[in-house]
């Protein structure tokens, strides 16, 4: 048996964009659903979302025969996090709030085994099919796709050596924290926000490393990919699900007497 291509990371080196959508629903049922929807990626929230390991797994399990390739984002920077993540069938991971080289360094070696990193090592686990897919230990590295989140005014000053981290396959802006952390809280539509948004793709793409962020507000998305963003997440489950239930009980209350 082989090992499954990662057909997001395949993309993303090609400098293919892809669209996203954010998963914080933790239901199995929502994300099977989503995952056949059309986008090329969902993530999986484990660090704003209350997602525990057999949540996760259940939500994998319910995107396989989707056309969305699963990212997971861990909760931190932390190699059994990252292991255990790995172990139950994830091959992309999206590292929060990574501030330095030597931390993007730290998430590229979790997701590794040795002697290139310090992944933990077994041979049963369901990334492998169970021991069915014999060259697992071998080939795994090679599908893993390891995306970094910058999400402060600190980690901004230093994106050209995260970004240039050997084994970093993208760097994701976190538009919310970077706002907050630049005095803006609230507000990433500031001018000052929106010109360090834009200026981080053009120094991301020189490392040659692809570009992401996320956009729930259609004119922020249109704008980030004509900057050249590569992996744009468009929205989030329960702001579709919020959105459509408000929208959907306001236009049943306007029926009442009519």
């Amino acid at each position: 048996m082989e090992l499954s291509r990662n057909a997001f990371k395949a993309a993303i080196a090609a400098k293919q964009v892809q669209i996203g959508l954010w998963c914080s629903l933790c239901s199995n049922v929502g994300a099977e659903i989503i995952a056949d929807s059309g986008f090329d990626w969902i993530l999986v929230d484990t660090e704003h979302a209350p997602n525990e390991l057999p949540s996760v797994l259940a939500q994998l399990q319910a995107m396989t025969r989707g056309t969305a390739t699963p990212i997971i984002r861990p909760a931190w920077n932390d190699a059994v996090l990252i292991k255990r993540l790995l172990d139950i069938g994830a091959q992309t991971l999206l590292v929060p709030f990574v501030q330095t080289e030597e931390e993007a360094a730290q998430a590229v070696a979790s997701c590794r085994y040795p002697p290139a990193g310090i992944r933990g090592i077994t041979t049963g686990s369901r990334a492998a099919r169970f021991g069915r897919v014999g060259s697992y230990l071998a080939d795994a590295d090679r599908e893993i796709c390891v995306l970094v989140q910058v999400e402060t005014l600190s980690a901004i000053e230093r994106l050209d050596a995260i970004a240039a981290t050997d084994g970093v396959d993208g760097v994701f802006i976190g538009p919310s924290d970077l706002c907050a952390s630049m005095g803006h809280i609230g507000n990433p539509s500031h001018p000052e926000v929106q010109a360090v948004i834009a200026d981080a793709v053009k120094r991301i793409t020189k490392a040659g490393k692809a570009a992401g962020i996320l956009a729930p507000v259609e004119a922020d998305a249109r704008r980030y990919l004509e900057w050249g963003y590569h992996f744009v997440a468009v929205g989030s489950d329960i702001g579709l699900l919020a959105k459509t239930a408000d929208g959907l009980a306001a236009k049943a209350r306007g029926w009442i007497g009519n």
